[in-house]
């Protein structure tokens, strides 16, 4: 059992590299499939047993579901709502968690409490309530009927004010000292410190609004107006597999694209919070 838990022990690395690559296995093996279906033939692609590498090479594919499915059109539709949602929603949950952070306002852990509170509903409770109020305000068909609910996010207010309690109080009383008031501390003092925080929870905000399927659903009923998710959902029944397959690799590229560009400060980010500073 030593063996085990000593990092320098064999069983220690026989366990880990055996994991690792179940890991790596269980999400690359999808990955790839999805990728190299969208270049077979759509009989190639039905047929038993299937075939690991394309028997018959179809490269156009990609061309072809861009322009069958008209996903330039879906992609400004979701990139609207996405980085909306994103700047919405930072607009909100910045100043909230350095409210709660710094400023200490009455009863802020309870207000935090029954932020976090909300974490316990499940999301399906909410879309009655939350469609009801947009279709009171008119809303529907329109992208601020996805920002306007993503704009309170409990994780990341969370997220960013464990952040914000690691930044010493010396350095905000010396920029009071010099005559810096408390937006002036928040822009010029702790968001530059931040960015690591910043970028992670902009991953979480970015990535929700862009793969979110049953709210853009409900929001945009006019097919012109939907996002990459509900028009690939809608395009499936008549569209060949490999378009769609296809299809679907070009509207993950946006996002694996994001991560590996900001992968250092999202990784920086998730573990400065747990670090006393």
């Amino acid at each position: 059992m030593r063996t085990l838990t000593r990092p320098g022990g064999k069983a220690y690395w026989v366990v880990l590299t055996a994991t690792l690559v179940l890991f790596t296995v269980a999400f690359l093996v999808p990955l790839l499939w999805v990728l190299l279906g969208a270049f077979k033939p759509p009989a190639e692609l039905a047929q038993q047993p299937p075939t690991i590498l394309p028997q018959t090479w179809e490269p156009g594919a990609y061309a072809d579901a861009w322009n069958y499915m008209d996903l330039g059109k879906f992609f400004l539709n979701t990139i609207v709502v996405a980085f909306g949602a994103w700047a919405v929603q930072m607009a909100v949950i910045v100043p909230a968690a350095y409210a709660l952070s710094k400023l200490k306002p009455l009863f802020g852990n309870v207000v935090l409490g029954l932020m976090l509170a909300t974490l316990m509903l499940p999301a399906t409770a909410l879309l009655v309530p939350v469609y009801l109020t947009l279709t009171d305000l008119d809303l529907l068909n329109n992208p601020a009927g996805i920002w306007l609910p993503a704009a309170a996010n409990a994780l990341n207010v969370y997220l960013l004010k464990r952040f914000f309690d690691q930044i010493p109080e010396e350095l905000l009383e010396a920029a009071r000292i010099d005559g810096a008031g408390t937006w002036t501390t928040l822009i010029r003092i702790v968001l530059p410190i931040s960015r690591p925080i910043l970028a992670v929870v902009s991953i979480f905000t970015v990535v929700a609004a862009w793969k979110d399927f049953i709210w853009p659903l409900l929001v945009f009923p006019d097919p012109a107006k939907q996002t990459l998710s509900v028009a690939l959902q809608r395009f499936a029944p008549d569209t060949p597999i490999n378009l769609l397959l296809a299809g679907l690799v070009l509207a993950s590229l946006p996002m694996v694209a994001l991560f590996l560009a900001f992968q250092r400060h999202i990784l920086a980010g998730l573990t400065a919070g747990s670090i006393k500073g």
